[in-house]
């Protein structure tokens, strides 16, 4: 590749204002033409075809990399988030971005590093490692020795977000006026700001130090260590991890399987329980399995921290459906931020509810979802769907949100390593002794720690 030669991801995302003006050009364009199309189906009386608008959007948005991809992907993982048809189309787009070629890498380095940046490196390779929506990882070794994974953030990507998040507010409007089973506000309002911090590689970098001080305790999870010299606002340098997709072990033996589900389940919920911290992105990407089968987590963008109410809300709802208390159910609904609560909502939320805490309240080994369907809670999801489209819809509060990402994200990978646990124990390990006030000290502590305030 030339100097001057660029993928289309660098055309788009580069730093030139002509790059950024044909990326939202593009979007604008594709997005705009299904508005006028279903608005024309609107006004003339013609039934909505939402497999042929979800296979068209998916057409429009399927040639961009970046936040606006990602966003996709995220909502597709999330079977009440959207129709069948939705999440069928958006999640065929793929997660790996075109490279960055040396050329182009080279330039990228020295405005990160200076001019003389290669010098700092004992070995770095031209090629990536891994490229993925927002960035690159390049595999370097220090001179002292050690293995480094370089995250290299795409060109100009804190433009390309705000220009994407515009397009993203028009996507989420499309699908309310056609659907008001979910009011999606508060998601966009979420998703918002975890994407803005997820390009900011030094906020990142304070996240993984957060993580290495809440798993301490945990011999099977691994969290890189930052080389804070060799990082920037658009540089993570990090010691290199080995280990092997998750995918690779799904035909491994039971025990092998059910010791991969039981350390994830820790990984995600140990910091959420003991200090109201989650991960909430459980792509098959941001982690790996090593020969011992401990975990490796190597992707902390989208992190989000929770008031110790809101986490006791979610333990409350748990016994309000143990004990079938519903009052405490309602309870727990307002204090995680659900507002104008009828009976009828109710019952549908705790549709949903008795969906995901169901393994958590049966004290016995089990699958996590012990039916035939191939897609974590679809069948659940599709008629609690329906039923909020029935009574009005609901406006889920922007904390629900990757709360129930990390559930049915985890969900999917309990279904697919065929995992036999008893989820209630590893649960009630993690909650038997919780106390809001401790967990709050706990989380202000490390927080502190970490830099994050």
């Amino acid at each position: 590749m030339s100097e001057d030669k660029q993928t289309p991801l660098q055309s788009e995302a580069g730093g030139s204002l002509g790059g950024r003006v044909r990326r939202y050009a593009r979007v604008s364009t594709a997005v705009g033409g299904l508005a006028a199309r279903l608005a024309g189906e609107k006004v003339f009386g013609f039934k909505a075809d939402n497999a042929r608008f979800a296979a068209d959007l998916r057409v429009a948005l399927g040639g961009l990399k970046g936040p606006l991809m990602k966003v996709a992907q995220i909502l597709s993982s999330i079977p009440d988030a959207l129709p069948r048809e939705y999440a069928d189309e958006l999640s065929q787009l793929q997660a790996n971005a075109p490279q960055m070629g040396w050329p182009f890498v080279r330039r990228r380095m020295a405005a990160e590093l200076g001019p003389a940046w290669q010098s700092r490196f004992a070995r770095f390779e031209h090629e990536a490692a891994a490229a993925a929506s927002l960035g690159q990882v390049h595999r370097a070794v220090a001179h002292d020795g050690r293995n480094l994974a370089c995250k290299l953030q795409y060109p100009d990507m804190a433009s390309v977000v705000e220009a994407d998040l515009k397009q993203l507010r028009l996507i989420f409007s499309l699908y309310r006026s056609y659907d008001n089973a979910l009011d999606p506000a508060n998601a966009l309002a979420e998703l918002t700001e975890r994407l803005r911090e997820e390009v900011d590689y030094r906020h990142e970098a304070k996240n993984m130090r957060l993580y290495d001080l809440m798993l301490a305790g945990e011999p099977n999870i691994h969290v890189p260590d930052v080389d804070a010299d060799l990082s920037t606002d658009r540089l993570l340098t990090m010691g290199w991890l080995d280990g092997e997709p998750i995918v690779n072990f799904v035909e491994s033996h039971q025990d092998a399987r059910n010791a991969i589900a039981h350390t994830m389940f820790r990984a995600w919920y140990v910091p959420f329980y003991n200090y109201g911290v989650i991960h909430g992105d459980p792509h098959l990407g941001n982690y790996t399995v090593r020969p011992d089968l401990g975990i490796n987590l190597m992707d902390f963008g989208c992190i989000r921290v929770f008031p110790a109410a809101f986490v006791s809300g979610v333990i409350e709802l748990y016994h309000a459906l143990e004990q079938d208390d519903r009052a405490r159910a309602v309870h727990a609904y307002e204090s995680w931020g659900f507002a104008n609560l009828t009976n009828e909502m109710i019952d549908v939320l705790n549709l949903w509810a008795e969906f995901v805490y169901g393994p958590l309240l049966e004290n016995r080994t089990r699958r996590i979802q012990e039916t035939d369907g191939a897609v974590y809670g679809r069948s659940v999801a599709e008629k609690v769907h329906a039923e909020l489209r029935r009574v009005g819809g609901v406006k889920p509060p922007r904390e629900f949100v990757l709360v129930d990402r990390a559930a049915i994200g985890l969900g999917a990978v309990f279904l697919r390593l065929k995992a036999e646990i008893n989820w209630h124990q590893l649960f009630h390990e993690l909650i038997h002794d919780f106390d809001a006030d401790a967990m709050h000290r706990r989380q202000t502590e490390a927080l502190q720690q970490a830099g994050l305030i």
